[in-house]
């Protein structure tokens, strides 16, 4: 078992560079499915998350050839079945995105029920809705996806919650589908509009991502033949940038895109930060306590639920009273025991939390309930008096790329231990 051990307070300056975006890439990667070809994908994200991908990948038959440590060619010309392996899909939720892409591709896919974090009730209706308005027959039984279609057929499809996993999904599905689909009340996140900008790069006809109506017209095939560079990572560089307040720091974040943090920007200056723009850079800094704020929320370009936790340690340390109100997930306040471990005085109560400033958190024993727990936990390590023993890590290995080494760049004592 693996830990990470964090002696505080530091004070976090310097440079850091953003990985490719992990909410893109899982999406990506399932993506080459439907493409008849080789492609090429740069700035993938070191993460295990991908790892995983590529295995249940190659297990379908792809070839996978790893040029760097973040960039592939892969080649899914030969996909020899329709089942993916059941003990590595129930590791990570996005493996859902392959009932989508394997239905365009082959017409058929057997696949677990996605795991991932333990955030509270995560459905898969919107998804199965959306393939059985295509035309695919769904049907789960002991954990066990089925999902079948002769040929999808384009529809209109009206997502009755505004969910990012599925509208990835159908558009994956429609992609090679007979005539139009037409996704209402879709999603907008950035990596959504990533995936759209992959595949129309391989030959698919999609408009309107990133607003709340996405058009797919249906294409015979994909080319590939082509090379895809993932978008930066929107939440890892708010991480970062919520470390700088937490510490008192000022920190540099190179390869962002700065129009993806503005949600992020605005709170990090109602708090008391200061942030400059240099366009494809932005550096943050604080110099003093952070003021009380009111947090939501909200699908994007609301304040992202994956920035919450990180966002709670900065409020554990305000001068004053603050609230956060978590709209997404029911059981996003796990890490609120943790940072009371700490020394932090929060009340949680439903989707409501309430964090009565400290002036400083003190070292402890605490556990990574989910993947931005984790990032938030070494933030709190980072800023707490004394040392804090980080345990349940491999939730934040599935999303950061070498955290202790980049925090260990900014200047903070960081270990990875092995007990």
């Amino acid at each position: 078992m693996e830990k990470l051990v964090v002696t505080g307070p530091t004070r976090l300056e310097g440079e850091v560079t953003i990985s490719g975006a992990k909410n893109a890439a899982v999406a990506i990667l399932p993506a080459t499915l439907l493409i008849d070809g080789t492609c090429t994908i740069e700035n993938l994200p070191n993460i295990s998350d991908i790892k995983i991908s590529c295995e249940i990948l190659e297990k379908l038959g792809a070839k996978i050839d790893w040029i760097d440590e973040h960039t592939i060619t892969i080649d899914t010309r030969n996909i020899s079945t329709t089942k993916a392996p059941l003990d590595l899909t129930s590791k990570f939720r996005a493996s859902y995105y392959l009932i989508g892409a394997m239905l365009g591709r082959m017409g058929e896919i057997e696949v677990g029920m996605p795991g991932g974090c333990k955030l509270g009730a995560r459905p898969i209706d919107q998804h199965i809705k959306g393939f059985e308005i295509l035309g695919a027959n769904v049907s789960l039984e002991k954990g066990t996806i089925y999902a079948k279609a002769d040929k999808l057929e384009g529809s209109s499809i009206y997502m009755d919650i505004v969910s990012v996993g599925a509208t990835i999904n159908v558009m994956l599905a429609a992609v090679l589908a007979n005539g139009t689909t037409i996704i209402e009340n879709a999603a907008k996140e950035p990596h959504i509009v990533d995936v759209a900008n992959f595949l129309n790069t391989m030959g698919a006809n999609i408009r309107g991502a990133g607003t709340d109506v996405i058009k797919i017209k249906g294409v015979e095939k994909l080319h590939g033949n082509s090379t895809y560079s993932v978008v930066p990572d929107q939440i890892e560089a708010g991480t970062f940038m919520l470390a700088a307040l937490a510490t008192k720091g000022d920190i540099t974040l190179k390869n962002c895109i700065t129009e993806h943090l503005d949600s992020i920007i605005a709170k990090i200056k109602e708090v008391g930060g200061h942030v400059e723009d240099y366009g494809d850079s932005i550096r943050v800094w604080c110099d003093k306590r952070p003021k009380k704020a009111t947090i939501k929320t909200l699908p994007y370009p609301g304040f992202p639920t994956d920035l919450q936790p990180q966002m709670g340690v900065v409020l554990s340390l305000a001068d004053g009273t603050s609230v956060i109100n978590e709209s997404i997930w029911e059981s996003r306040f796990q890490y609120t025991e943790e940072l009371n471990r700490m020394g932090a005085r929060i009340t949680a109560q439903g989707k409501t939390a309430f964090f009565e400033g400290v002036e400083s958190l003190h070292g402890a024993p605490v556990y990574s309930t989910d993947l931005r727990a984790g990032a938030a936990l070494v933030i709190a390590g980072t800023a707490a008096n004394g040392e804090t023993d980080i345990y349940n890590i491999e939730h934040i290995d599935r999303g950061y790329e070498n955290i202790e080494g980049k925090f260990k760049n900014l200047g903070a004592n960081i270990k990875r231990v092995r007990e």
